[in-house]
């Protein structure tokens, strides 16, 4: 098995088109917020938990709560005041007022945002789950740069201990490669590809929130005036764009 082309997906290209299009489906996980108690959040400490606090204090929020009482409606516009945020857009992409409002709803409640481009603490245990539910007692890591950094397998006992650090980005396969995780740099987001029941089956179970990508998504899916994507979400509240 070549696992080194398993890497993030080109951004120019529809997410359904990589990997020679041997995946059935991929589903956008979007980061959750972490909500903390207020001894954690920004007013009381003005610095951002650590992946302790995280874990064993926070709890998720979801984009659909925060989008509500931000105002900010829907995940496109959320994810695009997030990449403004840490500026990772050119500024004709960014939208600062909602940003703005982001920002100050974060300072006034406590919940932090997620941090970009790394699988997010919430959701690892989460991911490790998919692969024992599949039978698997491994994952192979492949590093952001395959060719530079060794592609390891990983197992999963020693991840869920801690007893082996989880990779902080790049992807996370299957030894059998039906399916995978992969997250890239500045994204508030992973992508999960395998089969569609699969994938669905995993991501009701698991209530991982986010939404599938169609043929033409690709990833600066925030982005509407490339015409890249119609998106629909599960929970079935959150409002369509």
């Amino acid at each position: 098995m070549e696992y080194a082309s398993f890497v993030y997906p080109p951004y120019n290209a529809p997410l359904a088109e990589a990997y020679g299009g041997r995946f059935e489906s991929v589903y956008i996980v979007l980061h959750p917020f972490v909500s903390v108690p207020e001894a954690l959040c920004w007013k009381a400490t003005k610095r951002y938990p650590s992946d302790e606090q995280i874990v064993s204090q926070g709890a998720r929020c979801n984009w659909a709560q925060v989008a509500a009482r931000s105002g900010l409606r829907t995940c496109a516009k959320l994810n695009q005041a997030l990449l403004t945020s840490i500026r990772s857009i050119v500024d004709d992409l960014c939208d600062f007022e909602a940003s703005s409002r982001l920002e100050s709803l974060l300072e006034a409640e406590p919940v932090w945002m997620p941090t970009e481009g790394r699988f997010e603490p919430m959701l690892r245990m989460d991911f490790l789950d998919v692969f024992e539910a599949a039978g698997h007692e491994e994952s192979i890591f492949v590093p952001e740069f395959p060719h530079a950094d060794p592609i390891q397998q990983l197992r999963l006992a020693t991840l869920k201990t801690g007893a082996q650090p989880f990779p902080s980005r790049g992807s996370l396969v299957a030894p059998d490669a039906s399916f995978l995780f992969t997250v890239d740099w500045d994204s508030f987001f992973t992508l999960f590809y395998g089969p569609r029941d699969f994938v669905t089956e995993t991501t009701r179970r698991l209530k991982l929130e986010g939404f599938f990508a169609t043929p033409t998504t690709e990833h600066h899916w925030f982005n509407y005036s490339l015409g890249c994507c119609v998106v629909t979400l599960a929970p079935d509240g959150w409002a369509a764009v």
